[in-house]
């Protein structure tokens, strides 16, 4: 497929998706259209920001932790195929590949990214940092890839889904997510999934509601993707970023709420905002041990063990397909 076709094809996707979520009630936007350019970077600050704890809870396991990160996922010594789902930069997961390398465990990394350039990047970083490591980039959907993975080798596969990914969906889309999970594994293979744990309630929303504004820049900026790829005129300063984070359910959100009686054309279509009318942006569930033992055994899987950061804040959770 042609760069053309397939950016052609990515326009009209997130059209779709943008018009369909605007048609709901309450109005809704995906968060994964939030990483253009320049969300890619706001979210490379929010990273760095000192309320934001998840990435270095989890790459706190990951550095500091790895040898009983690898006693837990090797169960055995067969050979096996180390598939990440959404692998980015492998800033965390590199520290468990040069552990293996260097204990000479027979194994193929296999990244899924549906970004190809980001593979390239992944790729050519790994080669240099760690030239014995055997790669081999799979661009796509998750199941899809998975799919190919298999296809592509019947060795055992362990599967790595870091950065408490799961948390950006509704708890019965995370059981569905599971459940596909499983159906695209086979029996034995080995799952290490994230999950940012339930905490004090303020640690949690000052994570998501820092008062540089980043987090809010980050959502606005939505709006002006849309603004420039969809001939929308969305007025930024219409509108406002609102987080809230419930205890008792685990779910933190983020909104933007219209300031406003106002009308915004997309692509010559008109949608009506009300004054205060919000726009649901983002969920990033926080998880109870309860909670993540469900979804486990409801998906099918059995559990073998945990991993948490030196904080008690996040948990790599370690199951297998019985």
């Amino acid at each position: 497929m042609n760069l053309q076709l397939e950016e052609k094809i990515s326009t009209n996707t997130f059209k779709k998706d943008i018009l369909e979520g605007l048609h709901f009630n309450p109005k809704k936007l995906s968060s994964k259209y939030f990483y253009d350019k320049t969300g890619d970077r706001l979210f490379q600050s929010i990273m760095e920001m000192p309320e934001y704890y998840l990435t270095k809870c989890e790459l706190d396991i990951f550095k500091n932790k790895t040898a009983d990160l690898a006693k837990l996922l090797l169960q055995d010594s067969e050979p096996f195929d180390l598939i990440e789902l959404g692998a980015g930069d492998a800033s965390k997961s590199s520290y468990l590949l040069k552990f293996l390398v260097k204990n000479n465990k027979d194994f193929t990394y296999m990244p899924i990214d549906i970004s190809g350039n980001i593979l390239d990047v992944l790729k050519e970083h790994l080669e240099q940092k760690i030239p014995d490591l055997n790669i081999e980039c799979l661009e796509g959907e998750y199941f899809e890839m998975l799919n190919k993975a298999t296809a592509l080798s019947s060795r055992k596969k362990i599967v790595l889904f870091l950065g408490s990914n799961i948390g950006n969906m509704e708890m019965d889309e995370a059981q569905d997510f599971c459940i596909a999970l499983r159906k695209n594994l086979s029996e034995n293979d080995i799952v290490l999934m994230g999950f940012d744990l339930k905490k004090n309630p303020q640690i949690i929303l000052d994570a998501y509601n820092d008062k540089e504004g980043l987090t809010a820049a980050f959502n606005l900026n939505l709006l002006t993707r849309i603004n420039r790829e969809l001939n929308a005129d969305f007025r930024l300063d219409n509108f406002q970023h609102y987080q809230n984070y419930n205890p008792e359910t685990g779910a933190c959100r983020s909104y933007l709420i219209s300031l406003c009686d106002q009308n915004v054309s997309i692509e010559g279509e008109m949608f009506t905002f009300k004054e205060n009318e919000w726009i649901d942006m983002e969920i990033s569930q926080k998880f109870s041990e309860d909670d993540i033992q469900h979804l486990i055994q409801a998906a099918g899987f059995s559990f073998i063990g945990e991993i948490k950061d030196s904080k008690n804040w996040f948990v790599d959770s370690v199951f297998q397909v019985q």
